[in-house]
Order: C-alpha cells, then sequence, then structure tokens
C-alpha cells in the first residue's frame, strides 16, 4: 500500500494518511515524524498495526497526564479513567509502567496526603477516612500503615466542644445522642466517642 496523501487536520497536532488514494486512517503528528511517514512510502498491515498501536499508547499516556495535572490520582482512579476511554488492557498495563517510571503513581504517598488532609483539614474520623481510601482502591496494608499513629480523640475532643455549644437548651440525654450521631457520621470509633461523650457530658 501506498500512502497517496497526508493531509492536516483542523486539529493542527494531527494528521489524516491517505492510502492508495483513500482516507485511511488519522494520526498524531508526533507519530508521524517517529516513523518519518511520507507521502509515497510504501507499507503493509504489520507496519499499520504498529503504528496504530503506537498511536494508541501515546493518547493514553497524553489523557493520563492531563488527568494527573490537577491532582494526585490512585492507581485505580487510572485505571477506571483508562477503561472508561476504553483503552485495551495492554495499553492501560504499558501506562501504568510508564507512569511508575517517573514515580507519578504512588498509593502509598496519595494516601499518606489524603491522611494529612482530611485530619488537618476536615477533622474527620479514621473509620470514614479508611473507608475513602478503600474505595479509591487504596490496600488495606496501605491504609492501617498510614493511620497505625493516628490518634483521633484529642480532635474529636475539639470538634465535640464546638458542636456542643449549638444544642442549648437540649436535655442531657438528647445532647448525648446528637453528639454521638454527629461524631459518628464524621467517622470515629464508637470506643473514642464514649471517652468523649463521657468527659463533656458526666
Amino acid at each position: 500500500m501506498i500512502i497517496t496523501k497526508i493531509e492536516p487536520q483542523k486539529n493542527d497536532e494531527r494528521v489524516s494518511i491517505y492510502l492508495n488514494g483513500q482516507f485511511a486512517f488519522g494520526l498524531m503528528v508526533e507519530i508521524q515524524y517517529k516513523y518519518d511517514l511520507k507521502e509515497g512510502m510504501n507499507i503493509d498491515e504489520d507496519f499499520i498495526e504498529k503504528v496504530l498501536l503506537e498511536e494508541e499508547q501515546l493518547k493514553a499516556k497524553n489523557t493520563v497526564l492531563n488527568f494527573l495535572s490537577y491532582k494526585k490520582r490512585t492507581k485505580k482512579e487510572i485505571i477506571d479513567k483508562l477503561k472508561h476511554k476504553g483503552f485495551e488492557d495492554n495499553i492501560i498495563h504499558n501506562t501504568l509502567d510508564y507512569l511508575k517510571s517517573y514515580n507519578l503513581i504512588d498509593d502509598l504517598d496519595y494516601a499518606d496526603s489524603f491522611v494529612k488532609d482530611k485530619i488537618n483539614l476536615n477533622k474527620q474520623g479514621p473509620h470514614r477516612i479508611k473507608y475513602d481510601l478503600y474505595r479509591k482502591g487504596i490496600s488495606q496494608e496501605i491504609i492501617e500503615e498510614v493511620l497505625k499513629d493516628d490518634d483521633e480523640y484529642p480532635r474529636a475532643l475539639e470538634l465535640a466542644k464546638k458542636k456542643i455549644k449549638s444544642y442549648k437548651g437540649d436535655d442531657r440525654d438528647k445532647i448525648y445522642r446528637k453528639l454521638g450521631g454527629f461524631l459518628q457520621r464524621r467517622g470515629y470509633s464508637y470506643d473514642c466517642i464514649s471517652r468523649v461523650l463521657k468527659e463533656l457530658l458526666e
């Protein structure tokens, strides 16, 4: 098959490749230059397959780099994104290898930053943090590692002291239920909540 025409597309980063006078496929300019594709060049099916595979791989890489430009992502989030975009498993696998080679994905580092934010900014309890990390595809081993030194009691007590002010006029039992429910929704453990309620209400 002969490349009879290479025509720029509206997107100036892509070109249209014509084989034997008919449009065959679109391609990134980067791939065209890499394989030195020129009009008049004779190519076969194997070569075309190789070029199109490289095109797909570059698309996946660009998709992920754009996805990562906003914030850190977990391995699961990246895989889900690529699957949603329709990329094949081998393309996804190669993309993950590329990201790892440049330290662009690291679930331990992600989880560590996530925990610090949820503790310092949102004052969340460990149960809530564990659930959120699990949903993001973080392994149980990493979750335990990043939360092993967490002391939930001081921030639960701090939260409760602020919240209890909004319960003025309520009797003790009502405050007990409301405050306990509030701390439970924020992800604190039963033992921690019991300690806080005992300190503030007894």
